[in-house]
C-alpha cells in the first residue's frame, strides 16, 4: 500500500507502473518508498512498517534463492549497524558454536591473513566490533559512522562467516590443543592450552555463572539447552577439528541466517553487497536447527550443585543459594512475553515488590539469586526467584516463603500506582536516545526472531501497552490470573540449590588432570613427536609478520580533521555554577550535579561509596523508602549518586574528589524530579538500621560477585594506587579496599556507628557551597528547566555553611553569557602535598583457575604534548605485540595496554593462565617499542583505532559532559586531535624510552589469581 507523504513526490517505475514516492532526507521516510513484493538485488520486500515509538521504519525482506531473512530498521542515526546471526543448537558440551565463533574470525577465502577480525579493529573507525555465542544462536555485529568503513567491514564479516578457512592451526589456537608447557622443550610436561579452553575455565570460576548454567541445563533438559554452548572446560578436549567443520557446514548457511541492518545508510547498497559477495553463491537448503518445545513435567523437580567458597562473602557461614525457576510460554507470542516480563518486574523490582518484601527485607540472605526474574533468551521463557547468601537451615523456609508470596499475590494483586510506575518506565526507555541504539535493538530482537517470531511485532511497544491496559480494564484480575496459571498451577518448576565446597577447585583441577592423563596415555611416540612439531609450527606462525594487504582499510586522511562544536551556556542558579546544553533530547530533561568532598574528614572517605549507594534508597522528606522508590519510578527515569575521583587535565598530582548526581525525567515531570532531589538534600532519613543492613548486605554481595568477572579492572585499579593521588582515592572508592571494607561493614552486628556517620557525610557533600550543575534539554524546555533548577537550589540554601539572604538568592539569574569558558569544572581541584609516587606490587589470592594481571606506569596528563603519543603507543602495542604474546601464545582470553585520562599507562591481561610470563611480556613489549620494531602502517592503523574511540558518537543527553566533568573544552579536544594526527614513528620510540623504560618508570603491579608460591616467597610482593 502506498503511503502519503507531506514531502515532494517523484515518479518512479515499479513493475511496469509509475508510482509516487516521497523525497525526503529522513531515513525512516525514505524507507517508506519500498512496496511489498518489490524485488531488490535478489531480495523481496515482505513488509514495510512505521514504528513511531522508536522513530524508525522497519523493512522486512526475504532472499529469493536461499530464504535468508532480512530486517532493515531505517532511523536517523549515523551510527549504522550490521549483524548476521545463525541459529546454533549444539547437542554436547564441547563448546563447538563458541569455538567456531572464534575460529571463523581467524581468516577467510578472500582475506586469508591470520586474524583479520582483530586486524580490522585497527584498520577501521568502527564504533563496535564483536561476536557473541548465546545458548541457541551466534551473532556477528559491527557498527560504524563511516560509509566506506561499513562496506569494508561488511565484506570482511560476510567472508568470515560464509567462507572461513577453518584451518586446523586456528582450531588448536582458539579451541584446545595438547602442547608442551614450553613448546621448544619436548621433554616439558604436556598440558591443555587454547583461548576458549582458558576463557571457559575462567567463566566457571564465577559462582553466578555456574549457578545460571546449571539452572538452564536442568530446567530445559531435553534438547540444546541441556548443554553448555560456551563449552564445559573438561568436555572441550573432546571436540575434533572435523566436528567443528561439520558444524559450520550445517549451521552457517544463508538458509539458517538472519541479517539485520540499522541506521541512515541506504538499504539498496547493503543488499547489493550481501548478494554479490555472499548469497549469490548458495542455494536453499533445509537446515534442521529448530528447537522443539520442552516436554512439560508432571511434578516439580529439585537439584543441588556445588561451587567454590567465596573468601569475601559477607558471612562465611551463609554462602548457599536457592532458587525456584518456572518454565513459562513461547517467546514468539510477543504480547504474552510482554505481559510476563511486565509481571516479573511487578513481582521483584524495587522495595515495593512482593518478593523484595518477603525475601530481601527479612534478611534471610544477602540478595536475590544471581538468576532472578523473567528470562526470554530461550525458546520458552522462564521466571526465577530465590536468594543467595543464605544458611543451609533456611532453605526449606525460603521455599515456603516463595509459595506463600505467590498465594498472597493471587489474593491481593498489585497496586495501580506500581503498574503506572512501570508503564512510565517503558515510556522513558522509548524516549531516551542512546549511542548504541542499533546494537540494543538487534540484541532485543535476537531471541524471538531466532525462533521464527515476528521481530517487527516486538518493536510495536505502544500497541503492547495499549493491549495490556485494555486487558486490565476488561479483567481487573488479569495479572492475578496469570500468576495462578504460570506459577501456582505450573508443575514445570525446578528448585535448584547451590552450596560451597572447600575442595571444589581441587576437584576440578583433579578432574582436569585425569582428563589430561586419559589423553596422554593414549598417545604413541609418533603422537608425541607430532604434538611437539605442531607446537613449533604454531609458535612459528605466531612469530611471522603476516601480509595484511588483502584487507580493506581506511586511511588517516579519511578522518575528519576537526571536531564538531558543542555549544553550552554557563550561568548560575542561586550562586551555584550551572552549564546549560540545548540538545534534541526527545522530550527528556537530564540533570547532573557534582558535589566536591574537599571538606570531608579523611576518615569518612572510605564510607563515601556506601553513602552514594544508599542516599536515594532510605526515604526522604515525608516519604518512607517505599514511597520514595515509588515516586522515583513514577516521575523520573532513575536517580543515582556515584563517587568520583577525577584527575586534572594538566597536573597528575591535582584532582577533584566528589560525588556525581544524575537523573532524568520526561519534560512534564521536571518539578517532581527536583522536588525529590530537594527532599534528599534537606531531609534524608538516617534512622532505619534495618533498612541500612539490607542495603549493606546487597552491596557487599554485589561487590564480591563482581571480582571473578572484572578481575582485570580490580588489578589495574590496585596497580595504579601508589602512582597518583587520584588513583589512590579511586582504589579507596572502587577497588579491593572498598570490597574488603564493605565485607567488614556487612559483618558488623550493630550498624549504629555507621548510621551516625551518614549525617556528617551529608553535611559536607549535599551542600550547595560545594556544588555545580548541568542541564541538557531541548531549547524549548530549557527556560523551564533553568527555573526549576533555581527553585531547587533555593530550596537547599539552608544547607550552606553561610546562608545567603532570600533577596540575594532570587537576584542571581542563570544563563549568564559572559561567564568564562570552562569555569564550571575548574575551581575544585586539590593537591596532595604529602603524596609520593612509589613502586608497589600486590598479590590477591583467589580460588580462580586463571589470573588477572596488571602493571601501571605513571606518565603524563591529558594536555601534555606526549599524551597523544602514549595513546597511540598503547593501541599499537596491543595490536602488534601484546595480543600475539598474551592471547595467541599465552592462551589468555585477552590483554593489552592503554593510557587512561588519569595519566596512568596500564598493561593488563584477562583470564590468563600465566602470571610471571605475562609480566615478562609487558617488559618485552616496552623493549619492542623502544627498538622501533613497527612500521608506519602500524602507526597509521593505531591512529585509526584511537580515532574510532575519540570520535565515538555521543548521545544528546551526554553532550558537554566532558566539559562539565573534566573541564575539557572543545579547544582542548581539538588540540589533542591535532597531536594525535602529528604522532610519528620517532615520537613513539621517544615516549617508550622516556616513560616506560627500566630506570625511567615509576610503576605498580597487581595480580589476582590462584595460589602462587613464587610470589608468596618474594619479599617484594605484598600478599593480601
Amino acid at each position: 500500500m502506498l503511503r502519503k507523504s507531506k514531502y515532494l513526490l517523484s515518479l518512479s517505475r515499479f513493475k511496469g507502473q509509475y508510482v509516487w514516492r516521497p523525497k525526503s532526507s529522513s531515513a525512516p521516510d525514505r524507507a517508506l518508498q519500498y512496496v511489498v513484493g518489490q524485488k531488490i538485488h535478489g531480495f523481496t520486500v515482505r513488509e514495510v512498517t512505521q514504528v513511531p515509538d522508536l522513530s524508525l521504519t522497519a523493512v522486512k525482506l526475504c532472499h529469493d534463492v536461499t530464504g535468508a531473512q532480512y530486517l532493515h530498521t531505517a532511523r536517523d542515526d549515523s551510527n549504522n549497524l550490521f549483524s548476521v546471526q545463525f541459529r546454533t543448537t549444539p547437542m554436547d558440551n564441547t563448546g563447538v558454536p563458541h569455538i567456531l565463533e572464534h575460529t571463523v574470525l581467524c581468516g577467510s577465502r578472500r582475506y586469508p591473513c591470520r586474524d583479520p577480525f582483530f586486524k580490522m579493529l585497527n584498520r577501521s573507525l568502527s564504533t563496535f566490533m564483536n561476536a557473541f555465542t548465546a545458548s541457541d544462536y551466534t551473532m556477528y555485529p559491527f557498527s560504524t559512522q563511516n560509509a566506506k568503513d561499513f562496506q569494508n567491514l561488511l565484506s570482511v564479516y560476510l567472508d568470515a562467516v560464509f567462507f572461513p578457512c577453518l584451518r586446523e592451526l586456528d582450531f588448536w589456537q582458539e579451541g584446545w590443543r595438547l602442547e608442551n608447557e614450553h613448546p621448544t622443550d619436548p621433554s616439558s610436561t604436556l598440558m591443555f592450552k587454547g583461548v576458549v579452553f582458558n576463557e571457559m575455565k575462567g567463566a566457571f570460576s564465577d559462582n553466578e555463572r555456574v549457578f545460571a548454567q546449571h539452572l538452564q541445563n536442568k530446567l530445559l533438559p531435553d534438547h540444546t539447552y541441556s548443554v553448555v554452548s560456551g563449552g564445559e572446560p573438561l568436555a572441550i578436549p573432546d571436540l575434533s577439528w572435523e566436528q567443528l567443520k561439520d558444524f559450520h557446514a550445517t549451521h552457517y548457511h544463508p538458509s539458517n541466517a538472519r541479517f539485520f541492518t540499522y541506521g541512515d545508510m541506504p538499504l539498496e547498497q547493503h543488499l547489493k553487497q550481501i548478494q554479490e559477495e555472499a548469497l549469490c553463491k548458495f542455494q536453499r537448503t533445509e537446515t534442521n536447527t529448530a528447537v522443539p518445545a520442552q516436554n512439560r513435567w508432571d511434578v516439580p523437580r529439585e537439584a543441588h550443585v556445588t561451587c567454590s567458597p567465596d573468601a569475601l562473602a559477607p558471612d562465611a557461614a551463609k554462602q548457599n543459594t536457592l532458587c525456584v525457576s518456572y518454565l513459562l510460554g513461547d517467546i514468539t507470542d510477543t504480547f504474552e512475553a510482554f505481559t510476563l516480563s511486565f509481571l516479573s518486574s511487578l513481582m521483584i523490582s524495587g522495595p515495593n515488590s512482593p518478593f523484595y518484601k518477603t525475601l530481601i527485607e527479612r534478611k534471610i540472605g544477602t540478595d536475590f539469586s544471581s538468576v532472578v526474574g523473567y528470562d526470554g533468551s530461550t525458546r520458552e521463557a522462564s521466571f526465577s526467584i530465590g536468594l543467595q547468601g543464605i544458611a543451609e537451615e533456611d532453605m526449606e523456609n525460603i521455599k515456603q516463603i516463595i509459595s506463600q508470596t505467590i498465594d498472597d499475590i493471587i489474593e491481593a494483586g498489585f497496586e495501580e500506582e506500581r503498574i503506572e510506575g512501570l508503564l512510565h518506565k517503558i515510556e522513558v526507555q522509548m524516549k531516551h536516545q542512546s549511542t548504541n541504539f542499533g546494537l540494543a535493538l538487534v540484541s532485543y530482537l535476537a531471541s524471538c526472531w531466532n525462533h521464527d517470531g515476528d521481530p517487527v511485532q516486538l518493536l510495536k511497544i505502544s500497541e503492547n501497552v495499549s493491549s495490556f491496559r485494555q486487558c486490565l480494564q476488561d479483567n481487573p484480575h488479569y495479572l492475578q490470573d496469570k500468576v495462578q496459571h504460570y506459577f501456582k498451577d505450573n508443575t514445570h518448576r525446578l528448585i535448584l540449590s547451590m552450596s560451597p565446597d572447600a575442595q571444589y577447585m581441587e576437584k576440578r583441577n583433579k578432574a582436569e588432570q585425569e582428563k589430561l592423563q586419559q589423553k596422554v596415555q593414549a598417545l604413541t611416540d609418533a603422537d608425541y613427536k607430532d604434538i611437539y612439531e605442531k607446537g613449533l609450527q604454531l609458535l612459528s606462525e605466531h612469530s611471522k609478520i603476516h601480509d595484511t594487504s588483502c584487507l580493506p582499510a581506511l586511511k588517516v586522511s579519511d578522518i575528519e580533521p576537526t571536531i564538531p562544536h558543542t555549544s553550552v551556556q554557563l550561568g548560575t542558579a542561586g550562586g551555584v555554577p550551572v552549564q546549560y546544553c540545548e540538545q534534541p533530547t526527545n522530550g527528556m530533561v537530564y540533570f547532573r550535579a557534582m558535589c566536591n568532598l574537599n571538606t570531608l574528614p579523611e576518615d569518612l572517605k572510605i564510607y563515601v561509596p556506601l553513602f552514594c549507594n544508599i542516599i536515594t534508597k532510605l526515604g526522604c522528606g515525608k516519604l518512607d523508602y517505599r514511597q520514595q522508590a515509588q515516586k522515583m519510578e513514577l516521575k523520573t527515569g532513575g536517580m543515582s549518586v556515584t563517587p568520583q575521583a577525577i584527575s586534572s587535565t594538566a597536573d597528575l598530582d591535582m584532582y577533584e574528589q566528589g560525588i556525581f548526581l544524575t537523573s532524568c525525567c520526561l519534560e512534564r515531570n521536571l518539578a517532581d524530579m527536583f522536588h525529590l532531589w530537594s527532599d534528599i538534600f534537606n531531609c534524608p532519613h538516617f534512622d532505619d538500621e534495618e533498612r541500612l543492613r539490607v542495603l549493606v548486605m546487597m552491596s557487599a554481595q554485589e561487590l564480591s560477585n563482581g571480582i571473578s568477572y572484572s578481575g582485570h579492572i580490580y588489578a589495574m585499579t590496585r596497580a595504579g594506587r601508589s602512582l597518583t593521588p587520584t588513583a589512590d582515592l579511586y582504589e579507596t572508592f572502587t577497588g579491593m579496599d572498598q570490597v574488603r571494607f564493605m565485607k567488614r561493614i556487612a559483618e558488623m552486628p550493630d550498624l549504629t556507628s555507621v548510621l551516625r556517620k551518614l549525617p556528617r557525610i551529608k553535611r559536607h557533600l549535599l551542600n550547595p557551597d560545594n556544588m555545580r550543575c548541568a542541564i541538557n534539554s531541548t531549547p524549548q524546555k530549557m527556560a523551564d528547566a533553568a527555573g526549576e533548577l533555581e527553585r531547587f537550589v533555593y530550596s537547599i540554601a539552608s544547607n550552606k555553611k553561610g546562608r545567603k539572604s532570600v533577596r540575594a538568592v532570587i537576584a542571581e539569574r542563570p544563563l549568564d553569557p559572559q561567564a568564562p569558558a570552562g569555569s564550571v569544572a575548574s575551581c575544585n581541584l586539590v593537591s596532595e602535598a604529602h603524596f609520593k609516587p612509589c613502586q608497589m606490587k600486590t598479590y590477591f589470592e583467589f580460588p580462580f583457575p586463571v589470573y588477572f594481571v596488571s602493571e601501571c606506569v605513571r606518565t603524563v596528563p591529558f594536555t601534555h604534548e606526549d599524551y597523544a603519543s602514549l595513546c597511540i603507543l598503547g593501541r599499537m602495542m596491543t595490536a602488534k605485540f601484546l595480543h600475539a604474546e598474551i592471547r595467541e601464545k599465552g592462551g589468555a582470553y585477552g590483554g593489552g595496554a592503554k593510557i587512561g585520562g588519569d595519566g596512568l599507562f596500564a598493561f593488563y591481561s584477562y583470564r590468563d593462565p600465566n602470571c610471571s610470563q605475562t609480566l615478562e611480556v609487558f617488559r618485552s613489549g616496552v623493549e619492542w617499542a623502544q627498538d622501533g620494531r613497527f612500521t608506519q602502517q602500524d602507526v597509521d592503523e593505531a591512529k585509526l583505532s584511537i580515532f574510532s574511540i575519540v570520535d565515538a558518537p555521543v548521545a544528546p543527553s551526554d553532550k558537554g559532559l566532558g566539559l562539565f566533568m573534566n573541564g575539557i573544552t572543545d579547544e582542548m579536544k581539538q588540540a589533542h586531535r591535532e597531536r594525535l594526527f602529528a604522532v610519528t614513528h620517532k615520537s613513539l620510540i621517544a615516549v617508550a624510552n622516556r616513560y616506560l623504560g627500566i630506570g625511567q618508570r615509576t610503576c605498580g603491579v597487581a595480580v589476582l589469581g590462584p595460589k602462587n608460591e613464587s610470589i608468596k616467597k618474594d619479599p617484594s610482593w605484598i600478599v593480601k
